[in-house]
C-alpha cells in the first residue's frame, strides 16, 4: 500500500494536503505539483512511503532543483512511484545509459530463464525494473535534506520505513495535519 502527501510550509506553519501520483511520470511533474501547493515559494515536501518496504522524501524549494532522499534503492526500484524518484543523477548514471546497447549485453544462453551459477553474485545490488542496470540496497539521495528542518542525517538513517514520516513530521511540528490526510 502506498501513500503519498505533501507538506507545504507557511507562514502559518504546515499544511498538509494528500496527493495521487496517478498522472506523475517524472520527477520534473512531481516538482511542478510540489510547486502548485505553495503560494509563496516556500518549501514544499513531498512524502512517500510503501508500507513495510521504502519511504522517500522530495523537497522544492522555490524554483531550485528539487532534493531527494529514498530509505531504500532497491525497494523503490520495484515500485511505478519509486522509479520516479531514482533518477540517473540520483544513481550516478549518464541520461539515456538505461537502455544497453546490444554488443554489451553478455549473452551467454541463460538469458532463457536457465539459471546462472555464478559465485560472485553481489547480494547488495538489485536490478532496476526498467533500467536493467542494478540499484544499490539501502539508503541513496540527499541525507540532510532534512537537516534544517530538524531531522539530521544520523536521525534519517534509522528512521524505520513503517513509521518514518509519522516520525518526520513529529520533529517538522506537521504531525496532527498529517495525519487529517492520511
Amino acid at each position: 500500500m502506498y501513500f503519498a502527501a505533501l507538506l507545504a510550509r507557511t507562514e502559518d506553519g504546515w499544511e498538509a494536503s494528500d496527493t495521487e501520483l496517478d498522472d506523475v511520470e517524472t520527477l520534473s511533474d512531481l516538482a511542478d505539483l510540489a510547486r502548485e501547493a505553495s503560494t509563496e515559494d516556500d518549501t514544499v515536501l513531498v512524502l512517500i512511503e510503501q508500507e513495510d518496504a521504502w519511504f522517500g522524501v522530495v523537497r522544492v524549494d522555490g524554483e531550485d532543483d528539487p532534493r531527494i532522499y529514498v530509505s531504500d534503492a532497491a525497494a523503490a526500484a520495484r515500485s511505478s512511484y519509486g522509479e520516479i524518484l531514482l533518477t540517473d543523477e540520483l544513481l550516478g548514471r549518464e541520461p539515456g545509459d538505461d537502455v544497453p546497447d546490444l554488443d554489451s549485453l553478455d549473452l551467454d544462453g541463460t538469458e532463457d530463464g536457465e539459471p546462472e551459477n555464478d559465485s560472485d553474485d553481489d547480494d547488495d545490488v538489485v536490478g532496476g525494473a526498467a533500467s536493467g542496470e542494478a540499484v544499490p540496497s539501502g539508503p541513496i539521495g540527499d541525507r540532510e535534506i532534512l537537516a534544517d528542518l530538524g531531522v539530521d542525517e544520523k536521525e534519517l538513517l534509522i528512521l524505520d520505513s513503517n513509521d518514518a514520516l509519522n516520525e518526520i513530521a513529529e520533529v517538522l511540528g506537521a504531525a496532527e495535519v498529517l495525519e487529517t490526510v492520511r
